[in-house]
Order: structure tokens, then sequence, then C-alpha cells
């Protein structure tokens, strides 16, 4: 029988691969059909990728339903040379699953989440809750925080949103978001996009792009219609991009921060997460 640790330990591989066993029940859908049910998930957090993934005990994975790959890619998941295709109902998805070079995780097999390359398993559940895009990581914090400071937002020197009720969204890692009532936007300014993004720890965000002349990228402000319930705080309140806008707080003039979004806002076509 298999032994599973069950206290937190946090561990690194020669590969520079950082894990730890997880205590979640943890399962993987590929439409109605349930390809991982796993008790014993293992986060995995690999070289200079932000966000953990799960890999699971080969005996909770349905291996009945992958098959070795026809056109292996190269150069992803931190030097995995064996990948697998995922044939569901007829349905061939390529490179679904893979298994890393590490000796710690060699009974073990990961999977890619369609929600965030458009290809593998479409649902998630840790527990019975639905989870989106990626596993939420245990060390990253998010707090939605309603505050009276005043937040003022320009675009081109025009006051775009002024406002003495803000929530203030705090995430690990990130710069603090200012959450803005409808009310004090100039939504007027801006126009809704079909854009859509999710996110693990917010849900599902709904974007405006700027009406104006000025040099800002698309999509540059969101919201939240339906947020999941750790961030109820901020629904339907309004927030932009401060690598793309000036926010003043309480008089002071914020500095553009420079972070994992700021190369890729200019690019219309691959707008980023908030």
């Amino acid at each position: 029988m298999t032994t599973f640790p069950t206290a937190r330990n946090v561990r690194t591989t020669p590969e520079g691969l950082v894990w730890e066993p997880g205590e979640r029940w943890v399962r993987g859908r590929k439409g109605e059909v349930t390809v991982v049910d796993s008790r014993h998930p293992v986060l995995v957090w690999e070289p200079d990728v932000p966000v953990p993934l799960y890999a699971f005990p080969r005996d909770e994975v349905r291996q009945e339903l992958l098959r070795p790959a026809k056109n292996p890619p190269t150069g992803t998941h931190t030097g995995s040379r064996v990948f697998y295709d995922l044939e569901v109902q007829g349905e061939l998805t390529e490179n679904a699953a893979w298994t890393f070079p590490s000796d710690d995780l060699a009974g073990h097999i990961a999977f890619e989440w369609f929600t965030r390359v458009g290809r593998g398993l479409d649902h998630w559940y840790e527990e019975e809750e639905e989870i989106f895009i990626h596993p939420r990581d245990p060390y990253k914090r998010v707090d939605a925080l309603a505050s009276s400071r005043h937040v003022t937002v320009e675009i081109d020197g025009t006051v775009v949103a002024d406002t003495h009720r803000p929530v203030l969204l705090f995430e690990t890692g990130l710069p603090t978001r200012y959450y803005i009532p409808r009310e004090d936007v100039r939504l007027d300014l801006f126009e809704p996009t079909d854009h859509s993004t999710g996110c693990p720890y917010k849900g599902t965000a709904e974007y405006w792009s700027w009406r104006g002349d000025a040099d800002v990228p698309p999509n540059v402000v969101w919201t939240y219609p339906e947020p999941l319930p750790a961030v109820g705080a901020v629904q339907r309140l309004v927030a932009f991009y401060n690598e793309a806008v000036d926010i003043t707080v309480d008089g002071e003039r914020l500095e553009r921060p420079a972070t994992v979004f700021s190369k890729t806002l200019p690019t219309p076509q691959t707008p980023p997460t908030p």
C-alpha cells in the first residue's frame, strides 16, 4: 500500500521544482467524465512560473484514458519528456498530461487546465467547490477591504474616477487594486468589450476600453459582476490597471508599478488577467 505524507512539507528537486503534498480532495473532468479523483494531490511550482499546478498519484488517475503522445512538445514543464494524449468518448486531446523528470514525482501525473492553456481537463473541483485557471496558491492572500480613502484616477490628464468609498484589494505579489463604485466612474468615456478573464481567487471579469485618443492599452478597466464569496465586496465595482493609468490616493500620486502585466498590457491580442 502506498504511504502518503500528511504534514506540510515543502520540498525542492534538483530540477528546480518546488512541491508539497496537499490534503484537499481534487477532481478533474473532461466534459462529464471524471479523469482524476484524488485525495492525495501534490502542489508543484515550476521555476519562473508564478502559479502552482497539481500532480496526482497514478492510481488516482484513469490511466486507461491516456495514450503516449503522438506529438510531444519540447521545452515545456521543466524538462519533461513523457507526455500523454487524452482520449475521452472518442475525442482526443493532445499533450493533455505529462510526468515530471524528478525522481520525487516519478509516480505522479500532471494535467493541463483548459481554461488556462486551451487544452486539457475543463472542470476542476476542490472538495465541492469548482476552481478555475489554476490551483489557488496556499502562500498567497487576497483581501478586499472597504475604505474611506480619497482615490482619483486620471487618463491623459482627464479625471475618470473620483471616490471616497473605494474597496482596496490586497493580493500577494501584486500592487493594491482600487475598486470604485460605478457611480464615481466616468464610464461614458469607455466602451465595453467582449473580453473576459477568469481568476481562481476572484471569479470572471468583464472589461471596458478607453474611447479617447490617448495611448492607453485595451481592456484597461474591469469589473467582477459575480465575484467569488471571499472577495464579494468588489461586486460590480470598477478597477483600473495601475500600470497604465495615473492613480492618486489621499493626495499622493502613485508610481506606475512594474508587474507581470506591464509588458503584456500594450498588446491588444493578449490582455492579461488582473
